[in-house]
C-alpha cells in the first residue's frame, strides 16, 4: 500500500483557509429569562413569578396569551450578568391582562446605558417587542417603573424574554446594596444647642418648650431677655408657663458644660400662628399599627430622650390611630363603646388613662399628639369624631394633647350624603365633591381647637383631594398631606417628593406640605404581617430619604420602630445641620431642576442668604452632577460645606460638582464668602 505524501506548509494553509469559509457558524446558545434564579428580582409587591403572571394566572397581554416569560410587579428590578458574550435579547412586554388597571413603563440598560424605555403602558394595550443587541454589554438591567402614579395594579409582564449568548451563561446577580456607612460625626462634647430658631405660640396659653442641645451631661441652661411669665429650668432645659403678649421677644439661649459654652438666638412669636417650622417627633404608625399600647408610646418617649433624638429638635409624641374603641375588632381588648355617659370619646383598655399619658410625655419635656377622623370610624375601624367635634376637641386639650391628626377616612360617606340627618354638611357636587364638602369638616375642626386654652398643632390627613394645599392654612391647618400614604411602597418616596415638591409656593411659616413619614430603621412589613423588620432600603436611598424631606421643609415625622433604633438609622435621623435646613425660618421648600434622565437638584434658599443644594441620582450607576451659580443664582466665591459629613468642600467660584453614587445624594450648604478687611 502506498502511504500519501506528507502535506506541504502552504497545502495545509489553503485547506484550513477553505475549511474556514465554508464551516457553519457554532449556533447562539438560547436562554430564556425564566430559567434565571429570579429570587433575584427586587419588586414592589409579591414575588416574580415563571411562566405565570404575578397574580397567578397565565400571562396574557391584551388578549395575546404567551407560553413563557416572568410575571413580575412594579417597581422592579433585575441584574443580569451577561459576562460580554451575549449577543440579543427578545422580549414582548406590557401590562397583565388581569392587573385590572395598571399603568407601568419598562426599560432595559446595559452598561448603564439605556437601550429601549417602552413608555407608559396600560392594561389592554398590546405588548411592545424587545430586540436588543448586547454585543459587548458586561451588565444587563431590566427595570419595571410605575409610570409615576403608584404601583396599584401594576403587573408587568417580561413574555417570551430570552437572551441569545454567543458563549458562556448569563446570571443572575444580587440588587447592588451600597454598604451602611455612618456619615454624620458622633456630637462633641461641648454644649451645641439645636432646634428651631423661631418658635409660634399664642397669647395667655400654656408655653412649653425643652431647648434642644448636644454635648456631655449634666449642663446648665439660661436665657437672656425671656419674657414675663415664662420660666426656664437650668437643669433639664424646659421653658414654661404662660405665653406673653401679642408680639416678638428675641431671647438668647445659652448651654454650659465642662467642655465649652453655646449660644443660639430664639425668637418667640406669640401671635395667632404656630409650627413657624416643620414640627418634629415621632408616629406610632408605620412600626406598630393597631397593636399600640400606653407602655409603647412611653417607651417611644423614654427612647426619644436617651437616644439623643430630642437633642437634635425631635419633640412631639404621637398616637396614631387604634387608641379609641372599636365596634368589631379581632383584639377583644379593643372592643367597646365609642363613649361615655358624659359623650367622652373612650379609649381601649390599652390606654387606661389619656391624660396620665400626656402627663408622661410632658414630664419628659416632649410633647403629645393624638389621631381621630371626621367620619364616624378611623381608618382602621375605630370610634372617631363625628358629631362630637366641640367635645372632643376641649377633652383633648384637657388632656394636654399638642398635636391632633384629623383623618378624611369614612367621612367620605358623610360627604356623599350617606347620612340624611346631616343637613347642615356640605355633599357632593353631581359627579364630583364640591370644594366646600372637602373644606367643610376641617374648618370645623380647626376652628374647635383654635379656641382651646391650649397650643395644638392640626395636620389635615385627606391625601391632597381639592388641591389642599391651597386652602389649608385657611382652615386653620398647620400641615396637610399632599397624597396617599406611603405604605409599604418605599421606592416611591423620590417620586412623591417630587410630586410635593410641585406645591413649594404654598410652603411657609405656619403652612407646611406633609408628604408622609420617615420609615427607615425598623419598620412595619407587608412580607410580615405588618411586624416591624428592617426597612429594605439601602444606606443612600436613607440618605436621599432624609434630604429630601430636609429640602422640602416637610414636617419630619420618623414612623419606625424607636425600641430598634440603631446607630445607622441615628446617624440619618439625627444630623443637625440637615434638620437646620429643614427647620429654617425662611420657611421655603427647595425649587427642583431635572439634569438628564436620572438626576436632579433641589435648591433652597435660606434665612441667612445661603443655599442649600441636594443632588440626587436616580439611576442604577454612579452620576456626575453639577450646580452651576448661574443655575443656583449666585456669584462669586462661595464656601461648600458637605452636611451629611459636616466639613467644607473648600472655595468655589463658578459650580459646583459631585459624583453621585447609585439611588444617593450629595447635599451641601452654599455660604458666600466675605472679603476680608484691608
Amino acid at each position: 500500500m502506498k502511504l500519501p505524501k506528507p502535506f506541504s506548509s502552504a497545502s495545509f494553509l489553503v485547506i484550513c483557509c477553505i475549511l474556514a469559509r465554508t464551516a457553519t457558524p457554532a449556533a447562539a446558545d438560547t436562554v430564556w429569562l425564566d430559567t434565571l434564579d429570579l429570587t433575584k428580582v427586587k419588586q414592589g409587591y409579591g414575588v416574580a413569578h415563571t411562566n405565570i403572571s404575578v397574580r397567578g394566572t397565565p400571562l396574557k397581554i391584551a388578549g395575546q396569551p404567551y407560553e413563557r416569560g416572568v410575571g413580575t410587579h412594579a417597581t422592579s428590578s433585575f441584574w443580569i450578568s451577561l459576562g460580554g458574550t451575549a449577543t440579543r435579547f427578545n422580549a414582548d412586554v406590557g401590562v397583565d391582562d388581569a392587573a385590572g388597571g395598571g399603568s407601568l413603563s419598562f426599560r432595559v440598560l446595559g452598561d448603564g446605558r439605556t437601550l429601549f424605555d417602552s413608555g407608559v403602558m396600560r392594561t389592554n394595550q398590546a405588548a411592545k417587542a424587545v430586540d436588543l443587541n448586547l454585543k459587548g454589554i458586561q451588565t444587563l438591567l431590566l427595570l419595571v417603573t410605575d409610570a409615576g402614579d403608584g404601583i396599584a395594579f401594576d403587573h408587568a409582564n417580561w413574555a417570551q424574554a430570552k437572551i441569545e449568548m454567543a458563549s458562556g451563561t448569563p446570571k443572575a446577580m444580587t440588587v447592588p446594596s451600597d454598604e451602611k456607612v455612618i456619615l454624620t460625626p458622633l456630637p462633641g462634647p461641648a454644649p451645641r444647642i439645636n432646634g428651631p430658631k423661631v418658635y409660634g405660640c399664642r397669647p395667655g396659653n400654656p408655653f412649653f418648650y425643652r431647648i434642644p442641645a448636644q454635648g456631655l451631661r449634666p449642663m446648665k441652661f439660661s436665657a437672656k431677655n425671656l419674657p414675663r411669665g415664662l420660666l426656664l429650668s437650668p437643669i433639664s432645659g424646659v421653658i414654661d408657663g404662660v405665653a406673653p403678649a401679642a408680639g416678638e421677644y428675641v431671647v438668647t439661649l445659652k448651654a454650659k458644660n465642662e467642655q465649652g459654652t453655646s449660644t443660639r438666638e430664639f425668637r418667640i412669636v406669640s401671635g395667632d400662628k404656630l409650627a413657624l417650622t416643620p414640627p418634629m417627633g415621632w408616629n406610632h404608625w408605620y412600626a406598630h399599627y393597631d397593636r399600640i399600647t400606653d407602655p409603647m408610646m412611653r417607651e417611644a418617649a423614654d427612647v426619644m430622650i436617651h437616644s439623643g433624638m430630642a437633642d437634635v429638635g425631635y419633640q412631639y409624641v404621637n398616637i396614631d390611630d387604634c387608641w379609641m374603641n372599636s365596634p368589631n375588632h379581632k383584639d377583644p381588648l379593643r372592643v367597646g363603646p365609642a363613649r361615655s355617659s358624659l359623650g367622652e370619646l373612650l379609649p381601649n383598655k390599652y390606654f387606661p388613662d389619656m391624660k396620665a399619658l400626656a402627663d408622661y410625655i410632658h414630664g419628659k419635656g416632649l410633647k403629645a399628639g393624638l389621631y381621630t377622623s371626621p367620619g364616624p370610624l378611623t381608618c382602621g375601624g375605630f370610634h372617631a369624631s363625628y358629631q362630637h367635634e366641640a367635645q372632643d376637641a376641649r377633652t383633648f386639650a384637657e388632656w394636654g394633647y399638642d398635636f391632633v391628626k384629623y383623618d378624611w377616612c369614612s367621612y367620605g360617606h358623610i360627604a356623599e350624603g350617606g347620612d340624611p340627618k346631616a343637613t347642615n354638611i356640605p355633599t357632593w357636587g353631581k359627579g364630583a365633591p364640591t370644594l366646600e364638602g372637602y373644606q367643610y369638616p376641617y374648618r370645623l375642626m380647626g376652628d374647635l381647637l383654635k379656641r382651646q386654652r391650649r397650643d395644638i398643632v392640626f395636620n389635615l390627613c385627606q391625601y391632597g383631594m381639592g388641591d389642599v394645599w391651597e386652602w389649608g392654612e385657611k382652615v386653620d391647618g398647620h400641615c396637610w398631606r399632599t397624597a396617599g400614604d406611603l405604605g409599604f411602597e418605599l421606592n416611591r418616596v423620590v417620586e412623591v417628593a417630587l410630586k410635593n415638591s410641585e406645591h413649594r409656593a404654598w410652603s411657609r411659616p405656619g403652612a407646611w406640605n406633609d408628604p408622609d413619614y420617615i420609615q427607615i430603621g425598623w419598620i412595619g412589613s407587608a412580607n410580615s404581617g405588618g411586624l416591624p423588620e428592617p426597612c429594605a432600603m439601602n444606606g443612600n436611598e436613607q440618605y436621599a430619604y432624609m434630604s429630601l424631606w430636609a429640602l422640602m421643609a416637610a414636617p419630619l415625622f420618623y414612623s419606625g420602630d424607636m425600641s430598634k433604633l440603631d446607630d445607622f438609622t441615628l446617624n440619618v435621623l439625627c444630623n443637625p445641620e440637615v434638620i437646620e435646613v429643614n427647620q429654617d425660618p425662611l420657611g421655603q421648600g427647595a425649587e427642583v431642576v431635572h439634569e438628564g434622565e436620572n438626576g436632579f437638584l433641589m435648591i433652597k434658599n435660606l434665612e441667612d442668604g445661603s443655599k442649600a443644594v441636594g443632588m440626587f441620582n436616580r439611576g442604577e450607576f454612579p452620576l456626575n452632577l453639577e450646580a452651576s451659580w448661574a443655575l443656583l443664582g449666585i456669584t462669586g466665591p462661595h464656601t461648600a460645606r458637605d452636611l451629611w459629613r459636616q466639613n467644607d468642600l473648600g472655595v468655589f467660584d463658578h459650580s459646583l460638582s459631585r459624583k453621585v453614587p447609585r439611588h444617593g445624594v450629595a447635599m451641601m450648604r452654599l455660604t458666600k464668602e466675605i472679603p476680608a478687611k484691608r
